[in-house]
């Protein structure tokens, strides 16, 4: 997959190399005089069973600088500010202050005294790591399982009706040294913003907030029948300016950033599954220790447990839990943190806090939620990036019943005023408030990105990054990527296109190209324009738009591309023969209608002329015995009606300008196609009917990864000439193609009727993470099996019927495409992924039809994948 066209449909990821280029990736500028750095670590164990303890707050006292040992007890705190002394405090324990030296890097291991005193009640169980661990005959494993055995009652969803409201606040910002951040180029030249700088979140570092977002709303839940409904009553985000799809920023975090349930099996984070601590199965993965038995300050007793998980290296947790001792068994304060031997790309630490609040019938509901992340490159780098989402749940009310109508539309409704409330309004609603920086950010960013100076850096950064570059306000050219590529039959090609922007209008998008083969010697063009019937911007969801457009290009018969352009360059690059091309004159319309419950319907009409290019030729097979020559066919021409009916249940996706990427998750995603051909409109020489169901879905196994599965099926009723036979998905390129074959022919394949089968498993790291050399590698293993199987029907053979095409062959007789009746066609791979954080290789091996002409049973594939 191209790099450029993989970016300007990820604007998040897009968002993020932006910011890295203009903050980080220009030169730094002269060196400047730095404060020396204190550097403390160490560790932190029982004085009395030496046991290495988890969570021991350090800091140095009178300042908000501090750390918390990890999951085998260590530390480490670094400051450019002048300290004397660190404090270490741990409940149940006395506290200890040592002095420092500063500007040195030093080591000072520690050893707590228990001090029962300081709780009202305390029982001491201790993990010993001299004794072998086991669930057997241990207290925290039988307090697990009845945590587990209580967790429906302890749910939301055990209540009829339940309503609340919740505030979030979500957060992103660059980090680096205070003196770095101050002699950046670009932030210089932008001093204004330097005066945002937060030193009080990271330890020896400095943020600055670039990216806030706050959401008020009211929750409701029936239980009978099942139904939720979210009103949203105000919203607010920054601004980044024209350059930057704000809403698909804003989609990309909540998607990074979802709503953490303990009492889930498994919970989602940065697009991982990692496993809950009192998950069913927790006990065969998770080691637990009995810390504490504590009295809360409200008499409520409770029990304080440790958690690990067996296996350092797996998406699980570190931590510890407050349950309740009454019966309920209730999780009353969880904080875990993620270890650093799990294969996350770019976190050097990830922390979730959450607190429960006992409610109006006992029961302890959730009040607070708290997700840190430090993003950067590597674990010892000073830049990167920090994330933060705080949310908060209050006004809780049960048994509160809604009218039935209440429930019916759309489950996420927003107010008319959301992105319009006072600041007035916003003081009375936040349940967390900002800081200072995060307040000061909505006016930074709102008059950075009125500077002339600012919209031209970030015009060349979106032309190298994403590939187009603007001429002037309502025009912008590109794709770049495009600009040159070539084939066999074109040679030598040349592109020039661009598109209008959201300044030209919100409701109307215009794109155009035109191109030129060196070797043919043709022209070739396409126009298009959408028109939104909403109101709103032609690809704001939900869409009702008209869309109509022109096309006389060349196209490879079953290269079946998503996202990337057939002329881009890197595809250039191709396998064995590919000399049988079509030249296409195309017109289309189509109409698009979505509804708010994700099901939509396209209706389309379309007349194409199709003709053959390079080596391919349209022959007519002719009458058995005829010693005519077979009559030779310049282009066939074809009038289409179109039916796509679509529905993708609570689906995600992140909208860009241009593409719409979903985003995988729990539901299936179902799409019905239908086509008829309609014989004599508008030449049309065709009378048929097409029909084929398309369905995914992915299926998370929690610890064993998760699989993408594919299965669909079609059929072609009437007599149609091989161009209008389903040509299935073949690849010949070098890049992996999840949904073609990847040594597959182009054109090698053809039917009337099939059915096929993909599975893409991703172990996530379960296997290289027990193996010692390659855990360190952070690499992901992959494998994939694609079956396909279909038949022509003796309607549409060429041997049987000298009214349609004879099938393609090459220039030395031998013929070029088959049909499937034999047997089906299998191609297997195991992939290895994340290398370098971003690639993918597959050595792929094709199982069947090993004896055609041109083919491998054995390729190397590699793609580009953005993931945590």
């Amino acid at each position: 997959m191209c790099f450029i066209s993989f970016l300007n449909r990820r604007p998040c990821v897009r968002l993020f190399c932006l910011l890295l280029l203009v903050f980080t990736g220009l030169a730094a500028g002269p060196a400047a005089a730095q404060p020396s750095i204190t550097t403390i670590k160490g560790n932190v164990t029982d004085a009395v069973t030496n046991e290495r303890l988890i969570g021991v707050s350090v800091f140095v006292p009178g300042t908000s600088l501090g750390t918390s040992t990890d999951y085998e007890g260590n530390y480490q705190l670094r400051t450019n500010q002048a300290v004397s002394k660190v404090q270490f405090s741990y409940l149940g324990y006395g506290p200890v202050a040592l002095p420092v030296s500063p500007g040195k890097d030093q080591t000072l291991d520690v050893r707590l005294q228990p001090d029962a005193r300081q709780l009202s009640e305390v029982q001491v169980v201790g993990k010993k790591r001299k004794v072998k661990y086991s669930n057997k005959d241990n207290p925290a494993v039988d307090l697990i399982r009845l945590i587990v055995d209580n967790k429906y009652k302890n749910r939301p969803e055990r209540y009829d009706y339940l309503q609340y409201v919740q505030y979030e606040k979500t957060q992103m910002s660059l980090v680096n040294t205070p003196a770095k951040l101050r002699r950046n180029i670009f932030l210089r030249k932008y001093d204004f913003i330097l005066e945002n700088l937060d030193t009080t979140v990271l330890p020896g570092k400095a943020i600055l907030p670039f990216y806030v977002q706050e959401e008020v709303a009211q929750h409701f839940f029936r239980k009978e029948p099942e139904s939720r409904k979210k009103l949203v009553e105000a919203e607010k985000k920054v601004n980044f300016g024209e350059y930057i799809d704000n809403k698909g920023v804003m989609a990309y975090m909540k998607h990074m950033y979802q709503d953490i349930d303990i009492y889930e099996n498994n919970i989602p984070i940065l697009t991982n599954q990692f496993l809950s601590p009192i998950a069913d199965m927790a006990p065969a993965f998770y080691k637990f220790y009995l810390k504490d038995t504590v009295t809360a300050e409200t008499g409520q007793k409770l029990a304080k447990l440790l958690f690990e998980p067996r296996n350092p290296t797996a998406f699980m947790f570190t931590g510890e839990l407050y349950v309740t001792l009454d019966g309920a068994y209730a999780v009353q304060r969880v904080d875990m943190a993620v270890s650093k031997g799990v294969s996350i790309n770019w976190v050097r630490d990830l922390k979730v806090s959450q607190d429960f609040e006992r409610g109006q019938d006992g029961r302890y509901q959730l009040s607070k939620s708290q997700l840190k992340v430090d993003f950067g490159m590597s674990q010892h780098s000073d830049m990167g990036f920090y994330g933060e989402r705080v949310v908060s749940y209050q006004d809780y009310k049960l048994h509160e019943p809604q009218p039935d109508a209440f429930y019916d539309g759309p489950a996420l409704v927003l107010s008319q005023h959301t992105e319009q409330q006072s600041e007035a309004y916003w003081e009375s609603v936040r349940q967390d408030s900002l800081s200072a920086a995060e307040a000061n950010t909505y006016t930074t960013l709102d008059s950075l990105v009125q500077m002339k100076s600012y919209n031209r850096t970030m015009d060349w950064a979106t032309a190298l990054i994403a590939g187009y570059k603007r001429l002037g306000p309502d025009v912008e050219i590109g794709p770049i990527n495009a600009f040159y590529s070539f084939n066999p039959v074109e040679g030598f090609r040349l592109r020039l296109g661009g598109r209008t922007t959201d300044n030209f209008s919100k409701k109307v998008m215009l794109d155009a190209y035109t191109a030129y083969g060196f070797k043919d010697e043709k022209w070739k063009y396409y126009v298009g324009g959408s028109y939104s019937l909403t109101g709103r911007s032609v690809w704001s969801f939900p869409v009702k738009a008209l869309r109509v457009s022109y096309l006389k290009d060349t196209r490879i018969p079953g290269q079946d591309l998503q996202f990337v352009q057939e002329d881009n360059i890197l595809l250039s690059f191709k396998r064995g023969e590919n000399d049988k091309l079509l030249y296409n004159e195309t017109y289309n319309l189509e109409y698009l209608h979505e509804f708010e419950n994700h099901f939509s319907y396209k209706l389309g009409f379309r007349n194409w002329q199709q003709s053959p290019a390079g080596s391919l030729q349209f022959v007519r097979a002719g009458e058995a015995g005829d010693d005519q020559e077979p009559a030779m066919l310049s282009n066939l021409t074809t009038s289409e009606a179109t039916l796509e009916l679509r529905w993708a249940p609570n689906e995600q996706f992140l909208q860009g300008k241009l593409y719409r990427t979903p985003v995988s998750g729990r539901n299936p995603v179902v799409t019905l196609r239908a086509a008829a051909g309609l014989k004599g409109a508008m030449d049309s020489q065709y009378a048929y009917q097409k029909v084929a169901l398309n369905m995914y879905k992915r299926f998370y196994l929690s610890q064993l990864g998760y699989s993408d599965v594919v299965a669909e099926g079609g059929y072609i009723f009437g007599q149609v000439p091989f161009p209008l036979l389903t040509i299935h998905r073949a690849n010949q390129s070098y890049a992996y193609q999840l949904q073609a074959y990847n040594l597959m022919n182009f054109l090698e394949f053809v039917s009337d009727q099939y059915a096929s089968l993909h599975i893409d498993h991703t172990f996530n790291g379960f296997i290289f993470n027990k193996i010692p050399l390659l855990k360190k590698t952070k690499f992901r293993e992959f494998i994939t099996l694609k079956a396909l199987y279909g038949k022509v029907r003796e309607e549409n053979q060429p041997s049987a019927n000298p009214n349609v095409l004879h099938f393609p062959v090459f220039a030395d007789g031998q013929q070029a495409t088959y049909t499937l009746a034999r047997k089906p066609y299998i191609e297997t791979s195991v992939g290895v992924g994340n290398i370098l954080n971003f690639f993918r290789v597959d050595l792929v091996k094709r199982l069947t039809y090993l004896n055609h002409p041109n083919v491998s049973d054995l390729g190397v594939r590699a793609t580009f994948k953005f993931d945590f």
